[in-house]
């Protein structure tokens, strides 16, 4: 039986892994997040703060069996320069105790994103390949995987680096998670009576575009982790196909029985500020999951999202190479995420 610890199990990254996982069989599964969380037969959750470094030490070092590690935890700042010193700190603290208290530590993975392409600061080289050089720092991304690579030599374990676009999934009160941005704004659209208008820059209504579904992630990385060719290696991971939001955005609308009209840009941070209390009624009217506002979206990352007037696609061919050849239709899973977000009660 392998042992895996997941990092940031309550994201919408860190979720789908522990669902795979425990799927696949396999697996004794201990997750770690801030908050920690319920237990089951096969997962076990602890709740630690990965950047108080004595904390970590003292939570962790009885874990003396894990096998694998996989990271997707996350912590957000202001500024891009902000963002490395907290990022970097989490994961050379987990990686740093579980390599001594584990002996038989095999794999480390990663979770990475367009960042390291430079995709959030402009246009940038597409398809972007993992082989790419790198851009001018500051971004954490680089660092966690140098600090890997330097800490991989002469050891035992290896570690991949898994790079997925936009992750689609359902999870609440996670700072990344597009699907639940679109599909509360639509809600709330058919609630006021106002046509879904695309939200961003002009120029982003027409640009091609690539999403990972979460799923598909979490089957992706666990491959990339038991597959001895992918040691030490990055992989992009994506659904497979393109799109542009001027095809697309209609068809999520029609998801929901609203209209559409010409795209207007605005913020949805700030459009979406006074929505509390319209939230609020929805969930009375409907007799959904009680679920804070402040955890239902994150309407700052869906403005990062629809600013990109230029394209964001990579080449996922090096996976397909290497043996990993599952596809997802973009359009099936924006239509599944909104059909288990009912199914929860979180939505209408």
């Amino acid at each position: 039986m392998q042992r895996a610890v997941v990092v940031g199990a309550n994201g919408v990254i860190g979720g789908n892994l522990l669902a795979h996982l425990q799927h696949s069989g396999d697996w004794d599964i201990i997750g770690l997040s801030r908050r920690g969380g319920g237990d089951s037969e096969r997962v076990r959750h602890i709740a630690v703060d990965l950047l108080d470094r004595e904390e970590t030490r003292r939570t962790l070092s009885h874990l003396t069996e894990v096998t694998h590690v996989f990271y997707a935890a996350y912590q957000d700042r202001p500024t891009w320069a902000e963002l490395v010193p907290p990022n970097l700190e989490m994961v050379v603290n987990v990686v740093t105790v579980i390599e001594d208290s584990s002996p038989h530590l095999e794999h480390v993975s990663l979770m990475q994103g367009y960042k390291v392409y430079g995709a959030h600061l402009g246009p940038f080289k597409t398809p972007a390949r993992e082989s790419d050089p790198p851009h001018m720092p500051p971004e954490f991304n680089v660092d966690q995987q140098h600090f890997l690579e330097t800490r991989q030599i002469g050891k035992r374990w290896t570690w991949s680096a898994i790079r997925p676009s936009v992750v689609c999934g359902v999870a609440l009160g996670n700072p990344m998670n597009l699907a639940t941005v679109i599909a509360v704004y639509a809600t709330m659209c058919t609630k006021l009576g106002v046509p879904m208008r695309f939200p961003g820059k002009p120029g982003a209504f027409g640009s091609l575009l690539e999403m990972t579904d979460a799923s598909l992630l979490a089957e992706a990385t666990v491959w990339a982790a038991t597959t001895p060719e992918c040691a030490n290696q990055a992989f992009n991971i994506t659904n497979g196909d393109l799109f542009r939001w001027n095809d697309m955005w209609p068809r999520i609308a029609d998801l929901f029985g609203v209209d559409t009209a010409t795209p207007l840009p605005m913020s949805l941070a700030d459009v979406m500020a006074d929505k509390e209390l319209l939230w609020d009624s929805i969930v009375a009217e409907h007799d959904l999951k009680p679920t804070p506002y402040r955890d239902v979206s994150s309407w700052g990352f869906g403005d990062f999202v629809f600013s990109w007037d230029y394209d964001v696609i990579s080449d996922g061919s090096k996976a397909r190479r290497m043996g990993f050849h599952r596809f997802v239709d973009t359009e099936e899973m924006f239509a599944d995420i909104v059909a288990d977000l009912r199914r929860q009660r979180i939505i209408p």
